[in-house]
Order: structure tokens, then C-alpha cells, then sequence
């Protein structure tokens, strides 16, 4: 694995899930890592003590990226301590469980709440980490999802938000560079307590024998698979900015 001493990468929502996963698997290259989390400090503390057992350094941090604020004050923490930043994984997101068809489980509530943290705090963490990272030389992902090109997930507000996060990747790859790559990951159903807890269990297994049978590679992705993909497209191809990967096992030829 490439060695990351001494730099410094944000991850936001990683107190579990792919977030976790990322910061654990940056944690095991060598890089310095933010923990962020908005409610589960319990949680966000395990994560950091693994990332610690790698011999590297951790900031835990609680923060709404839907608050500017917070996101500057999250930034400014990372660097009060390093001095750095080197990458941002928006990771943060949030949805609501309503049928597609459910056109009235909807409100405008809903969609300002989805938005304001999957799309707006996205939008403002890459705002708050940019200065640092015109210094350094950086990077962005941003975790978006299949739900953005398919029109699928766990609502309707969800996937438009996603699809506003991959159309906004084009446009910060456009205002950020040429110091700065911006790329987008889009993972399909990923195996896990998010969406076994948003469906329901019988939902659940229902919709990962579905989605692997259509798979091309015959099975649905994990937290670890897609944090693999984000660190690959964070760490590079130099060359490669303003694009999506989509990590779906293939379900998407189908």
C-alpha cells in the first residue's frame, strides 16, 4: 500500500459504515486522520482507537456539515494540530425511507433536511478545506450513489440529492483546479446496518439477493469494497478529475 505519512485527510460521517472504513484503511497507509461524527461520539472514539493501534495520529471531531460554522471550526481544528490538509472525503449523508411511488411521504422539510447535508454541507466542507489544499495539492471525493444515475434509493429526495452531488463534482473539478482533483464515487446497495435498519431485515435481504442475482459479478458491495474504491480514486491517477466511479459490482450493465 502507498505510504501516507504525515498527511492529513477529513473524513466526514465516519463514525461507522464506509466512513469507518475509509479512515481505518488511510489509517493502516500511514495517514493522519479526522474522525467526524454529528451524534455518535461513542462510536467515533472505537473508530479513532483502531486508527490509533497504526502508530498514526486522529482528531475526533463532532460536526454538522449542514452548519457553515462547523464546518470551518472542524477545519480549523485539523489544522491547529497538523498544520496540513491533504484530502476530504465527503462522506456525511443522510435520507429518508419512503416508497418512490409515496409521492405524499414526501415534504419540503424532507428534501431541505437531505439536502442541506448531502448536498449544502458537501458543498461547504469543500469551501472550508480549499485554501489548505491549494497549498498542499489535493483531492475530493465525493460519496454520492447509484440512486443518482438510476433515480433509485431510498427516496426521491435522496437520489436527486445525489444527482445534485455528482453534477456539483463537475463543477468544483472545474473552480478548484488545476491544485485540486474532485471525483465522485457512486456505490450501489451496500451489505450493512444503514440500510438493513432504513428497509427493514425481510426488505433488506430481499433487496441483496435482488441486486446480486442482476450483478454482474454476482454480489453487492461491502463498506470496506467501497472505501478500496475512494482511497484508490483520492490517492489518484493524477490525471483523473471530475469523474464518477461507479461501484455497484456491475448491476448497472444489467
Amino acid at each position: 500500500m502507498k505510504d501516507l505519512a504525515e498527511q492529513v485527510i477529513i473524513v466526514t460521517g465516519s463514525s461507522s459504515g464506509v466512513g469507518a472504513e475509509t479512515v481505518k484503511l488511510l489509517a493502516s497507509m500511514g495517514a493522519n486522520v479526522v474522525i467526524n461524527y454529528s451524534s455518535s461520539k461513542e462510536a467515533a472514539h472505537s473508530v479513532a482507537q483502531e486508527c490509533n493501534s497504526y502508530g498514526v495520529q486522529s482528531l475526533v471531531c463532532k460536526a454538522n456539515v449542514a452548519n457553515d460554522n462547523e464546518c470551518l471550526e472542524l477545519v480549523t481544528k485539523t489544522m491547529d494540530k497538523w498544520g496540513r490538509i491533504d484530502g476530504l472525503v465527503n462522506n456525511a449523508g443522510t435520507t429518508k425511507f419512503v416508497e418512490h411511488k409515496n409521492l405524499d411521504g414526501l415534504q419540503a422539510d424532507d428534501f431541505q433536511r437531505i439536502y442541506a447535508v448531502n448536498v449544502i454541507g458537501a458543498f461547504q466542507m469543500a469551501r472550508a478545506v480549499n485554501p489548505a489544499l491549494q497549498q498542499q495539492g489535493g483531492s475530493i471525493i465525493n460519496v454520492a450513489s447509484t440512486a443518482a444515475i438510476k433515480g433509485g434509493g431510498s427516496c426521491i429526495a435522496y437520489a436527486a440529492s445525489k444527482g445534485a452531488l455528482v453534477t456539483m463534482t463537475l463543477s468544483l473539478a472545474r473552480a478548484l483546479a488545476p491544485k485540486v482533483r474532485v471525483n465522485a464515487v457512486c456505490p450501489g446497495f451496500i451489505k450493512g446496518d444503514w440500510l438493513r435498519n432504513g428497509f427493514g431485515e425481510e426488505k433488506y435481504e430481499r433487496f441483496m439477493a435482488q441486486m446480486a442475482a442482476r450483478s454482474a459479478l454476482g454480489d453487492t458491495v461491502t463498506p470496506e469494497l467501497v472505501a478500496e474504491a475512494i482511497v484508490q480514486l483520492l490517492l489518484g491517477p493524477r490525471m483523473v478529475t471530475g469523474e464518477t466511479l461507479v461501484v455497484d459490482a456491475g448491476r448497472h450493465l444489467n
